[in-house]
């Protein structure tokens, strides 16, 4: 059990949520952060959007979730909050490359891996494709020092002889060719909260309710109204909105030469998000390998996310003149490109690893587990040949 009291010099309000108690010192970070979303908060008249609140919740520098030092990635025993796939297995970085070493091939042997968490898929890609002489360059761009370090420790324990090639960037290049790779990115994204009632089209925010943190909602401004114009919503209905997600996919449109991104999330097409049955969206915390909807509990020591809207991501990317080269499910995608036969490989060593490769599979390509949970969708530039990827259960019909 955990309380949370946001004490800026006033009288706490404490709140009881069931996760495990912070350290001391995460919760004075938190409670920095948090004088510091209040103080802008004050600084707007005493609002402040959800969209802002989350980047600051994420990304505030050295105090955020992301921008701060803690670790992320990894299991509960290990202080981790979650466990994505290339830290299952390294199975799924090796099935990964296939897809890649085709895309590699028909444009430029350069991978851009943004937001590499752990460096576990860096690894695991660099020490697969390396038989076949890619990539020459791995790209990383990572704004957060502390994940910079353990990715670059990730990668010097696994392919040290290959470390040379591992560049890590500050802002994406102005141009680039060949394939861009974001596992377990949009999701994290800053989002607009929106709710449609009776009288409207209005914004969730943040505010302050009786010294904490609580939503609070005003008419949408144009522009935002304008973006969720197209959407299939009947009041009342409360959801959210991913426009950086959009305005991303849009900026690789004007940078990307020749080659393709590959994007790997959690989310639906457009009609399975904004269905009736979906209402209250699908905003989550995630604490201690537990999800919460505590949106405002100790900001900066939760992960925040929200699905990914695919129909949106494959707008964006026709109308910067990216093709759709594909779109399906993880377990789809993962079974074309081979992961059978290389987990059928492993477990012929007969060794204690090569066993427990078979619960990581399942978690990866099962309907119950990631396997429909996520999807992946590819948009390129002068890619010509159909993707391996893809070669069965392509929905791409359904965004």
């Amino acid at each position: 059990m955990i309380c949370v009291a946001l004490q800026f010099g006033i009288i706490p309000v404490l709140m009881v949520i069931t996760l495990p108690e912070p350290s001391e010192a995460a919760k004075d970070a938190s409670r920095e952060l948090s004088r510091r979303i209040a103080a802008e908060i004050a600084g707007g008249g005493g609002w402040l959007s959800f969209a802002r609140y989350m980047e600051l919740a994420l990304h505030c520098p050295n105090l955020g979730y992301y921008g701060g030092g803690a670790i992320k990635f990894g299991a509960s025993d290990a202080g981790g909050d979650f466990v994505t796939a290339p830290e299952l297995t390294p199975l799924f970085g090796q099935t990964l490359a296939v897809q890649l070493a085709q895309i590699l091939r028909a444009s430029a042997p350069v991978i851009l891996e943004v937001g590499a968490g752990s460096g576990k898929l860096a690894a695991d890609l660099l020490t697969a494709l390396a038989g076949e002489g890619l990539p020459e360059r791995y790209l990383i761009l990572e704004l957060s020092g502390e994940l910079r370090a353990r990715q670059r420790e990730t990668i010097a324990a696994a392919a040290p002889q290959l470390l040379d090639r591992v560049v890590w960037l500050d802002c994406l290049p102005e141009t680039f060719s060949g394939c861009v790779l974001a596992n377990e990115l949009l999701d994290a994204m800053p989002v607009h909260a929106l709710a449609w009632r009776a009288e409207g089209l209005m914004e969730r925010g943040v505010q302050m309710t009786e010294q904490r943190f609580g939503w609070a909602e005003r008419p949408a401004p144009p522009w935002l109204a304008d973006a969720a114009a197209a959407l299939p919503v009947a009041a009342p209905f409360v959801s959210e909105i991913g426009l950086n997600a959009s305005a991303w996919i849009a900026e690789w449109g004007r940078r990307l030469a020749h080659g393709a991104l590959l994007l790997i999330d959690y989310g639906l097409p457009r009609h399975e998000y904004y269905h009736p049955s979906r209402d209250g969206g699908t905003l989550r915390c995630h604490y201690r390998h537990r999800a919460h909807d505590d949106l405002f509990a100790w900001p900066g020591l939760s992960d925040i996310t929200a699905h990914v809207d695919f129909t949106a991501v494959a707008e964006a990317g026709h109308a910067a003149g990216l093709d759709v080269l594909g779109y399906t499910n993880q377990g789809s995608f993962l079974i074309n490109l081979g992961l059978g036969d290389l987990l059928a490989a492993r477990r012929e060593t007969g060794d204690v690893a090569g066993l427990r490769a078979g619960g990581a599979v399942q978690m990866l390509i099962s309907p119950n587990e990631m396997g429909e949970l996520f999807k992946v969708i590819v948009l390129g530039r002068g890619i010509e040949e159909p993707l391996p990827g893809f070669t069965r259960g392509d929905r791409t019909h359904t965004l």
